[in-house]
């Protein structure tokens, strides 16, 4: 039985690491956010994330359930409008596109990881017979489920997902938006390779940033509080896998601040 927090505690030790992550007191907004983590252990508000974005701590292996189900679920309602119109978010269609270039396709059975409000499902319906998305969001799931884009949904972790999965296998994975929230990679790409079908594809966006920022580190927290991955560790932790490299292309996952993110949308082919 989860001990019930004290929000509003919570709320006034959160609004004061900010403000002093905001004025620049690095040890003192590290120290509140700790604080913070002590009154609500799950993280909720992604303190971890704020401390490892600061250049301090540890790096978290990847951004608690707590969080990113807090996050999605608190912007569902206008996730489309900020991602898509404000954002410059267009991950989704440029799947589309490279996949047309590269005529890869038709598929049999879509899994969209991390699906939303249903973006990538949208762009690739037509390409798709059976559709099937996970998120960890119940809000961003219950949009996804009126758009009436999928055969099949599922309020889960993604990473808990592929490892309890049974279903059939399938023929193409998409992760558009997943990654920034991952740092270590093994688990998503083990996942995908047990619920791919031989010479199944998985397609994902990842974020990057500068070789002398990640100073020889496989992945780390960038200043928006998302995970950024070396491009030498994504295509190392690929092959591990048994995934083959068909594309990485690079491309601006989205503005952030007026400013592009640079990242790169990968292709891979399962061969095992």
């Amino acid at each position: 039985m989860a001990k019930k927090i004290d929000e509003e505690a919570l709320a006034e030790a959160y609004n004061r690491a900010l403000a002093l992550e905001k004025s620049g007191d690095v040890d003192a907004a590290v120290a509140a956010y700790e604080h913070v983590l002590a009154i609500d252990p799950e993280d909720h508000g992604g303190a971890a994330v704020r401390i490892a974005a600061m250049g301090r701590g540890e790096t978290p292996v990847k951004a608690p359930d707590a969080y990113v189900e807090t996050l999605f679920d608190q912007h569902a309602e206008v996730f489309e409008d900020v991602l898509v119109e404000q954002l410059g978010y267009h991950v989704p269609m440029l799947v589309r596109q490279r996949l047309q270039a590269l005529k890869l396709g038709p598929f049999k059975r879509l899994l969209d990881l991390g699906c939303g409000t249903g973006l990538t499902g949208g762009a690739l319906r037509d390409l798709c017979e059976d559709m099937t998305g996970i998120d960890i969001s119940e809000k961003m799931v219950e949009i996804a489920h009126e758009k009436d884009l999928y055969e099949t949904l599922f309020v889960a972790e993604v990473e808990d997902f592929l490892d309890d999965n049974d279903e059939d296998a399938f023929d193409l994975i998409t992760a558009t938006d997943v990654l920034p929230y991952l740092g270590a990679l093994e688990p998503l790409f083990f996942g995908a390779a047990e619920n791919l079908t031989p010479g199944g594809l998985f397609i994902f966006s990842s974020e990057t940033l500068p070789e002398e920022t990640l100073a020889g580190r496989a992945y780390m927290v960038g200043p928006h509080q998302r995970f950024a991955h070396a491009d030498a560790y994504v295509r190392e932790r690929l092959t591990a896998t048994g995934f083959e490299l068909v594309e990485a292309s690079e491309i601006n996952v989205r503005m952030e601040d007026g400013q592009p993110t640079p990242g790169h949308l990968v292709i891979a082919r399962y061969i095992g």
